[in-house]
């Protein structure tokens, strides 16, 4: 079998899941791990029995590397993906793909340049109960998708905040809830829902004071195909509820998916999460699957790992596409769309208007599409 030579940017929580998929996937010869801080890259280069490197450019030119993950904070993945791009190395970033759209553009743009595949992480697309909806959706059993709700109501304590200096400020974390927390629901919920006009937003920082970043934000969206949604995100719910996303078609059947339960898990620190699962399901002839589907994904969820198996099916896939030289499953232009919406909420609150999209890359970059602006009065 092809076998690609891999690499590791970035040290920190998520590291050791793609770690683990590198070194056990038949795909994947796994070599070499940057770090900027020598000793933790060396620690952990003992640990997988590789190299480490602390200047990216030394590993890139003497490793050998032919793909990379980027398991970094937000606001760095553009220049390390294009740093392997032109290197000739396929990068696949953790979620998301940049803090702004000029990011994701530079990021697209070199990897197109260079003729490598550009990957972004968004592991809970695989989840059985997400594709269920998805073929459902696909197949016209709700009809057009005219409504869809996304709601996350989850927390974070100021203990999550301290457990890495990047945490809670702008220029390092990029952002708050949107751009950690929820940014797969936000995923699904544009995957279920198709291509956004526009978006009307709000966000707040109401119960964090020693963060800058927000944790509250709501948005109601119109579709291009006339569908209407709405967003309800919170990092402010003791101790966490669940994330929901709902679709509704004009045939007047629903479906839905509880992805998590409890606030979102934190890759290399949650021990256990809930499974996810169909929480409403009313297409017809198919509605007393529910009861069965609950059980066989809850079934599943015993027999591995949900915090490191679905990361290592898209790793997986990632390997597979550059070696069959096709699409990866979630592609950078792909992983875009979700940035887009963030930046259409942090642009909407600082004009007072909705966001017409597609959003232009370079307006709003002198405040950080607002997120520097302060925020409104009441």
């Amino acid at each position: 079998m092809d076998r690609i030579r891999t690499a590791l940017i970035g040290c920190g929580k998520v590291a050791d899941t793609h770690a683990q998929a590198l070194q056990s996937l038949p795909e994947s010869e796994f070599v070499a791990v940057y770090d900027t801080d020598l000793a933790r890259a060396e620690a952990f280069a003992e640990r997988y029995h590789i190299r480490a490197y602390s200047d990216l450019q030394e590993m890139l030119r003497h490793s050998n590397a032919q793909m990379a993950s980027i398991c970094t904070p937000h606001p760095t993945h553009p220049e390390l993906a294009v740093a392997c791009a032109l290197a000739g190395v396929h990068p696949l970033v953790e979620k998301p793909l940049a803090a702004d759209l000029k990011g994701c553009d530079r990021a697209i743009a070199a990897a197109d340049a260079a003729g490598v595949k550009l990957g972004v992480v968004s592991q809970r697309r695989s989840y059985p109960p997400v594709l269920r909806m998805k073929q459902a959706i696909e197949a016209g059993k709700i009809g057009r998708p005219i409504l869809g709700a996304l709601v996350v109501m989850g927390w974070r304590d100021a203990a999550y905040y301290r457990m890495d200096s990047w945490r809670g400020k702008w220029s390092t974390e990029g952002g708050g809830v949107m751009i950690n927390q929820t940014t797969h629901q936000i995923d699904l919920f544009q995957w279920f829902m198709g291509p956004i006009a526009e978006l009307f937003g709000y966000w707040a920082n109401l119960n964090h004071p020693t963060i800058e970043v927000d944790d509250s934000v709501v948005g109601v969206v119109r579709f291009k195909n006339g569908a209407l949604g709405s967003i309800l995100l919170s990092n402010s719910q003791k101790p966490g509820f669940y994330a929901k996303i709902h679709v509704h078609g004009e045939n007047g059947a629903s479906v839905g998916v509880q992805t998590d339960g409890g606030s979102p898990f934190v890759s290399g620190v949650t021990q256990a999460v809930d499974p996810p699962f169909n929480d409403i399901w009313t297409v017809p002839g198919e509605e007393v699957l529910l009861g069965q589907w609950q059980s066989e994904d809850r079934a599943l969820c015993e027999s591995l790992n949900i915090m490191t198996y679905y990361h290592r099916l898209q790793i997986k896939d990632f390997l597979r596409a550059i070696i069959e030289d096709r699409a990866p499953a979630v592609d950078g232009r792909e992983g875009r769309k979700l940035v887009e919406i963030f930046c259409a909420v942090y642009r909407s609150q600082r004009d007072r208007q909705p966001a017409k999209f597609p959003l232009d890359a370079t307006i709003g970059s002198e405040d950080f599409d607002g997120r520097l602006a302060s925020q409104p009065q009441v």
